[in-house]
C-alpha cells in the first residue's frame, strides 16, 4: 500500500506554516521554491484536498490544511523519538531499564540512583516495579525485570549473576496497646496463635509463592505490601515481622512495640540480581554502582 502523507510531506507543512510562506521554506528545506510547491500540490492532489488558501498573498492553511498538520506533527515527534532510541541502541544504552525492587526496602536508595543515572542518561525510560517475597524472582525469570534489587533467597535456576547487599533485620511487632504486650517475655509461638497474622502476599505468577513466617493453624490477614502490613499491625488487626528499619517512626511514636519469641527470626539476607549474558550499558552502570555498596539494617540506605 503507498502511503499518501510521508514524513517529507509534512516536513514541508511543517515549515510553510511557521516561516508563513513557500519561498522562506524552501530556504529553510535547502530547496528550490518549486520543488516545494510540487510536494504541496502533489499531496493535494493525492488527498483530493486543499490544504492552502491560495486567494491570500500569504501561505495560509485550510482548516483540514492544519488538522492535517496537526496529527502531522505528533508523527514527526513519533519519527524522531524512534530516531533517537534506534540511535540509543546502536549505542548500547537501552530505551527502557525495568527495575523490580522487592517491597521489603525502601525505594529512596533507589530514587538516588535513578537520579545519578539521568545525569548521564535520561533518555533510557526506566519502569519502577514493587515485588514480594519470590516475585522478585519471578520477575526476573520471565523476564519481567531487567534487574531486581533486595532479592531474598537464592535463584530458583541456573542463569542469574546476584550480589549480595547486606541482611534485613525482622522484628515481632505488634500495636502498642495489643494484648500480647501485657504477657511476659519471651512469648511462646503458642501465645500468637489466637491472632491473625498478617502477610504479604507473594507477587509471583508462574513461580510457587513463597509465605514467610506462618503458623500452622493461625488466621490470616493478607495485604499487597509492606506499607499495608505496617498500618494493619499498628491498628491491632494481626500480628507478624516486619523489617526493623520500616518501623522505626512507628516505634517511635509508639504506634507499634517490638516483642520477643523464644525463636527469634533469622536476619534475611537480600541481594541485586540480573540474568546473564544480558543487558546493556545501563544495566551495567547500574549494577557497578549496587556492587559498590552495602544495605544498613537499622537505616535501611544504602551506602
Amino acid at each position: 500500500m503507498r502511503l499518501l502523507l510521508t514524513l517529507d510531506a509534512l516536513l514541508t507543512l511543517d515549515a510553510i506554516e511557521r516561516r508563513q510562506s513557500f519561498a522562506a521554506a524552501a530556504e529553510e528545506l535547502h530547496r528550490v521554491p518549486s520543488a516545494v510547491s510540487y510536494t504541496v500540490n502533489k499531496l493535494e492532489e493525492d488527498l483530493g484536498v486543499s490544504l492552502f488558501d491560495r486567494s491570500r498573498r500569504k501561505a495560509e492553511l485550510t482548516a483540514i490544511g492544519r488538522l492535517v498538520l496537526r496529527q502531522g506533527r505528533e508523527i514527526l515527534k513519533a519519527a524522531e523519538e524512534l530516531t533517537a532510541m534506534a540511535r540509543r541502541e546502536a549505542d548500547g544504552w537501552e530505551v527502557e531499564l525495568r527495575i523490580g525492587v522487592d517491597s521489603v526496602l525502601n525505594c529512596e536508595p533507589i530514587y538516588e540512583l535513578i537520579e545519578a543515572f539521568q545525569r548521564i542518561q535520561p533518555k533510557t525510560e526506566i519502569r519502577l516495579t514493587e515485588e514480594v517475597l519470590g516475585g522478585s524472582w519471578d520477575a526476573l525469570s520471565h523476564d519481567r525485570c531487567d534487574l531486581v534489587i533486595g532479592a531474598t533467597g537464592s535463584p530458583p535456576a541456573s542463569g542469574f549473576l546476584r550480589h549480595v547487599l547486606g541482611e534485613v533485620i525482622f522484628e515481632f511487632a505488634v500495636a502498642s496497646d495489643h494484648p500480647l504486650t501485657a504477657l511476659p517475655l519471651p512469648l511462646p509461638a503458642s501465645a500468637i496463635l489466637d491472632y491473625p497474622t498478617v502477610i504479604v502476599a507473594d507477587s509471583s505468577r508462574r513461580l510457587p509463592v513463597r509465605s514467610a513466617r506462618l503458623l500452622d493453624g493461625q488466621s490470616r490477614i493478607i495485604v499487597p505490601t509492606i506499607d499495608h502490613k505496617i498500618e494493619v499491625q499498628c491498628k491491632g488487626l494481626g500480628v507478624g515481622y516486619l523489617p526493623r528499619h520500616r518501623i522505626v517512626r512507628e516505634l517511635a511514636e509508639g504506634r507499634l512495640r517490638i516483642l520477643e519469641l523464644d525463636v527469634p527470626k533469622a536476619p534475611v539476607e537480600i541481594s541485586v540480581a540480573w540474568s546473564r549474558g544480558k543487558g546493556g550499558r545501563g544495566l551495567n552502570w547500574f549494577v557497578d554502582r549496587l556492587k559498590q555498596l552495602r544495605f544498613d539494617p537499622l537505616a535501611g540506605t544504602l551506602s
